[in-house]
């Protein structure tokens, strides 16, 4: 018999053919469905539903209360705050299911979502992009950038440890940026 090298609490669900990676926790009163994919040293908070087929990085942290349907991906080292919500049908209608038919939502490496956030699918939020709590995404976001409001506006940008970026583009922990165009790059 094999030893699961992650831990789910007896109030949770895992149905068969998932994956989850070893040192993964999955807490009180989760759901992973079928065919779903959890990386390596995940932490799934009270409450998550994680959707058909989803496939969830490495080192993803997703708080409390946060559903993450099918045509959902995150990349490593996402945290998802509480109660943030993803959709993945465009129009969605009771008496006219979608059936399978997902826009696809990716949220790539080191993108914090902050509490009680929205992301409208069939969009991409950027590398280490920081969304505000209580922010709604209606379109793609670029890597760095901070997004806040109703619907998102960029703010600023951010750096790849969180802070913030003043006008010079020079964080606090040493790296430096550069805008090249629209979108910010890091010096090497």
């Amino acid at each position: 018999m094999e030893v699961k090298k992650y831990f789910v609490h007896p109030s949770s669900y895992v149905d068969d053919n998932v994956t989850v990676g070893d040192g993964t926790k999955i807490w009180h009163f989760c759901h992973v469905q079928t065919g779903a994919s959890i990386g390596r040293n995940c932490s799934l908070g009270q409450n998550v539903n994680i959707g058909k087929n989803v496939k969830i990085g490495n080192g993803v942290r997703i708080q409390n209360n946060v559903s993450v349907y099918e045509g959902v991906e995150i990349e490593d080292n996402v945290f998802c705050g509480p109660s943030c919500v993803f959709t993945n049908v465009t129009a969605p209608r009771a008496h006219f299911p979608a059936h399978g038919v997902y826009a696809k939502t990716l949220i790539r490496e080191g993108a914090p979502l902050g509490a009680n956030c929205t992301i409208i699918c069939g969009h991409t939020v950027g590398r280490s992009a920081l969304i505000a709590a209580g922010a709604v995404v209606t379109k793609d976001v670029k890597d760095h950038a901070l997004m806040a409001g109703v619907p998102a506006r960029q703010t600023g940008w951010v750096c790849e440890c969180g802070r913030q970026l003043d006008e010079t583009l020079k964080c606090q922990c040493g790296r430096e940026y550069s805008l090249d165009g629209e979108n910010l790059t890091k010096k090497h």
